[in-house]
């Protein structure tokens, strides 16, 4: 079984390397599949790598990146090493713009095989893109942040993307919040593992 999954698991991130579905895949240095344990019980699902991750192939490795750790790790105990952390586009929009709808769409069988293979606790949705992906909506991340809902029987937690806090220095509303919502997702993780 386990041998199984590892194998499907490989042959999709061999798909996400050499994959050619949008345009994006032109001006990559190297596509960002995703990182973290395959057992792990909370997935995280940013947006799009940004030219730190173009370059190392590895998501959330920049200045958003880094603050995500010390949310998770400062803010709730929880390592980020035992997290999987990836985003719904896998290759990165030119100037870290927005990925457009037919770039979320080419990756999102890419998407839903690693949630399938994956088969998390909780996900956790950063930003409008993953969170209206996921969930198919039309509201923004200031409506949803800090609601628990379900995507196919998984809990969801949809959160600020730490771009946002990173742009908002001076903002406190904001990183209240995501206080608050860290909080929420390490009780949440408590629960479900029994702890």
């Amino acid at each position: 079984m386990i041998t199984d999954i590892t194998s499907a698991w490989e042959e999709l991130r061999e798909k996400v390397e050499v994959c050619t579905k949008c345009p994006l895949c032109a001006e990559r240095h190297r596509a960002v599949f995703g990182e973290g344990p395959v057992n792990a019980k909370c997935v995280i699902v940013g947006e799009a790598p940004g030219e730190k991750e173009d370059e190392q192939g590895r998501p959330f490795v920049g200045p958003a990146g880094q603050l995500l750790t010390n949310i998770l790790e400062k803010g709730a105990g929880i390592p980020r090493s035992s997290v999987y952390v990836m985003n719904v586009v896998k290759c990165r929009p030119p100037d870290n713009r927005n990925p457009e709808l037919i770039e979320i769409i080419s990756c999102s069988d890419y998407l839903e095989a690693q949630l399938a293979l994956l088969h998390p606790y909780v996900v956790v949705t950063m930003g409008n893109i993953s969170t209206k992906t996921l969930l198919k909506t039309s509201a923004g991340i200031t409506k949803l942040r800090g609601k628990w809902t379900t995507w196919r029987g998984i809990d969801l937690l949809p959160m600020y993307h730490p771009s946002y806090l990173l742009h908002r220095p001076g903002e406190m509303q904001p990183r209240k919040e995501t206080w608050e919502d860290v909080k929420a997702l390490r009780a949440k993780l408590d629960l479900l593992q029994g702890g």
